[in-house]
């Protein structure tokens, strides 16, 4: 039997899996016009609009910042989570990768190269990222609060949920997320994780904007709201 090869710096797959979770939610959330748009947007709100079972699937538009780049590298895919155990991140463009989370293994595979695996075992971090999306794709709002601090921002019109980990193994990979949304379409995902720029992922009305725009801080206010902090009530 094939032993799991280690990854020596698995950040970026922790980036991607973190961004994934979150990222399964986007075409879940119906297109519906939210009634009361002007009313603060609270935690039981926002989870009402991200409950969806499996399967389920959705394209992305990841932007990835370098100062070697004039305009961030733009990758293309889509997520699919086929059943609640298992995520699968493809992307298209501008080269070929899947990414496989399920049964406690990781694997790459990219265009090319034999499959990289690993253990969810030697990044802890990542299972306490499964387990906390796990709690957003269920609605557990007790779950969700023992593995995050909750901020909710904003107005039902335009809101953001800012997730910050409490478990020290998952907090020394990853800052905190934001899950950025306007009325019941969910936009955008920024994920900070620690010692690096913070990685977006457009999606839904923000990758149609996208098209055609290449400016570096277009796109990021593409992502980008400012609501008023609500913090959460418990």
């Amino acid at each position: 039997m094939r032993k799991p090869v280690p990854m020596r710096r698995p950040r970026r797959a922790v980036a991607n899996a973190f961004a994934g979770l979150a990222l399964v939610l986007a075409g879940l959330i119906p297109a519906a016009a939210a009634q009361r748009v002007d009313a603060p947007a609270d935690l039981d709100w926002v989870l009402q609009r991200i409950v969806r079972p499996a399967p389920a699937r959705t394209p992305f538009l990841e932007l990835r910042g370098s100062a070697l780049l004039k305009a961030p590298l733009r990758i293309v895919g889509e997520y699919r989570r086929p059943d609640d155990a298992t995520l699968v991140r493809d992307v298209r463009s501008p080269y070929r990768e899947t990414t496989t989370i399920a049964n406690g293994e990781i694997v790459i595979q990219r265009e090319g190269r034999g499959p990289r695996r690993f253990a969810m075992s030697r990044a802890p971090e990542l299972a306490g990222l499964q387990s906390g999306f796990g709690a957003l794709l269920g609605g557990d709002r007790l779950e969700l609060e023992r593995h995050y601090r909750v901020t909710v921002e904003g107005s039902r019109r335009q809101w953001a949920l800012r997730l910050v980990p409490r478990d020290a193994a998952v907090a020394a990979r990853v800052d905190e997320v934001r899950l950025r949304g306007r009325g019941s379409e969910l936009r955008c995902i920024e994920t900070q994780v620690a010692g690096a720029d913070v990685q977006r992922t457009l999606l839904a009305g923000a990758v149609v904007d996208a098209d055609g725009v290449d400016d570096t801080d277009a796109l990021r206010a593409l992502c980008q709201m400012a609501p008023t902090a609500v913090p959460s009530a418990r």
